[in-house]
């Protein structure tokens, strides 16, 4: 049978482990942030895709270049959110095994230690490729110049 903690060290153990929980907020958000990206891209991909044209109209190419980068876009989301997803589930199982290894007195630090790192580096990775994900979409956004009509640059002016 499991010792029954004291009511205040009961209050401790869910003071150290509802720390993580926050940190599942964030995570939770971020998720939510590259799940519509993730969404919008595919909706622009569809979108090409119906309006795709013969290899002989004048915007194959630039039709071919924006689905390869869309392409791009959707593997760099889709790993994104898997990490990142890992990672939650990573810190989930922290939380969880606070309370058993507090509750049950076992000694579970060095794996509870081990398991938040890890759950850290994941969502740095995801990060890394929401990162890449995003300058693939800032590169493809590029505003033509003769579409601006600017006027030619004069140094010293705005």
């Amino acid at each position: 049978m499991l010792p029954t903690p004291a009511l205040a060290d009961l209050a401790h153990i869910i003071q150290l482990a509802v720390a993580p929980v926050f940190l599942l907020t964030g995570v939770s958000g971020f998720l939510n942030v590259l799940a519509n990206r993730l969404g919008r891209v595919v909706d622009r991909a569809r979108k090409l895709e119906a309006e795709f044209t013969d290899v002989d109209h004048p915007h194959h190419q630039r039709q071919v270049a924006e689905l390869r980068g869309l392409d791009r876009r959707i593997m760099l989301a889709n790993w994104a959110i898997l990490l990142c997803t890992s990672s939650a589930v990573l810190i989930c199982l922290v939380v969880a095994g606070l309370f058993v290894a507090s509750l049950a007195d076992l000694g579970f630090a060095r794996t509870m230690a081990v398991g938040f790192v890890l759950a850290m580096l994941l969502l740095i990775s995801g990060l890394g490729f929401f990162v890449a994900e995003v300058r693939i979409s800032l590169g493809s956004i590029r505003i033509r110049d003769e579409l601006l009509e600017r006027e030619p640059r004069r140094w010293g002016r705005r």
